[in-house]
């Protein structure tokens, strides 16, 4: 990792579990920034509908270099 980064905050989410979504924040970061060298899951949520999770929801800060 670089002397310096950069961090985001994306919000993932998925239907089936919490490291689904945050994986699916990663991916979708990574469609629009390039050297992302880190993820940690901020926070973790969850939609429910009736008796049920019906979505899993993550913070994740995403770290990457910054270009010069």
């Amino acid at each position: 990792m670089a002397d310096v980064a950069k961090v985001i905050t994306i919000i993932g989410s998925s239907p089936e579990s919490f490291a689904k979504a945050a994986d699916a924040a990663v991916q979708e970061a990574a469609k629009t920034v390039r050297g992302i060298s880190g993820a940690h899951v901020v926070s973790m949520s969850a939609l429910v509908e009736g008796d049920r999770i019906s979505q899993y929801r993550t913070t994740v800060d995403i770290a990457f270099a910054i270009e010069r």
